[in-house]
């Protein structure tokens, strides 16, 4: 790569960068009030941390009674479940704000939160999993268990990374792209069974299967999850194999 390829690679970077921390400040402007209420009323980041969980629980028992009680074109439990994945992600953000604000920083709390964040998604996915499965959307319930490896080996490649000295950050689906692309392609779902119809097909002559219906407005975004997970996890294991071995020619 030559210096300037390098220089135009490492400015698009620092935009990419500087985007999303602008986007993450004008958020945290945002819930800033909610987080200096819920410290004035006692709450703790753990705190914050295990009633994101419990939403998130909550959302895998919306998806099995959906997948219980529901019919195959019965897609309002989708729509539900995306809105609680928005709310219980906002949780996400609150603990920190709350750790920082409130001065409660602590090193298990941030364990903690790693550690609750992982059940909250394999929870999340467990729910979403069985829904396809008891409504015999078998393809799409792989693709929803390949982004759920997916996100664990994001999350796992920079833990391990950092575990060895140096940072891993990075990459298209980290986790608030994940609880972003999930809840809102759910609430689209719910929305458009409401308009179309949960059973709705479209065909196109000459092709004997239908090429799109309702709830592909929730699976075709798991199944880009699928794939770009585990792209952001290779990925961060190919910088982290440069930045180790830098490390090791250093010594």
């Amino acid at each position: 790569m030559n210096n300037a390829t390098h220089n135009y690679s490492t400015t698009a970077g620092m935009e990419k960068k500087s985007l999303r921390i602008v986007l993450q400040q004008l958020i945290y402007k945002g819930i800033n009030p909610l987080v200096k209420f819920l410290i004035r009323i006692g709450f703790t980041p753990n705190g914050v941390t295990t009633v994101g969980m419990i939403l998130n629980i909550g959302v895998a028992i919306i998806f099995i009674i959906g997948a219980e009680s529901g019919n195959r074109g019965e897609l309002g439990y989708i729509g539900w479940a995306g809105a609680l994945v928005l709310f219980a992600g906002l949780f996400d953000m609150l603990d920190g704000q709350v750790a920082r604000l409130g001065k409660m920083s602590s090193t298990f709390g941030a364990l903690y939160d790693s550690v609750l964040d992982r059940y909250s998604e394999l929870i999340l996915f467990l729910g979403i999993s069985y829904y396809l499965v008891s409504h015999h959307y078998f393809l799409s319930s792989l693709f929803a268990f390949i982004a759920l490896i997916g996100s664990m080996m994001v999350s796992y490649v920079r833990a391990r990374a950092e575990g060895l000295g140096i940072e891993c950050k990075g990459g298209l689906m980290q986790r608030p792209e994940r609880v972003v692309l999930i809840g809102v392609s759910a609430i689209a779902c719910g929305l458009a069974s409401i308009m179309l119809g949960g059973n709705y097909k479209l065909f196109i002559p000459g092709i004997p299967f239908h090429v799109f219906e309702t709830i592909s407005i929730f699976t075709i975004p798991i199944t880009i999850m699928a794939v770009l997970t585990n792209i952001t996890a290779i990925n961060r294991m190919r910088e982290a194999k440069k930045s180790l071995d830098q490390k090791d020619n250093l010594r």
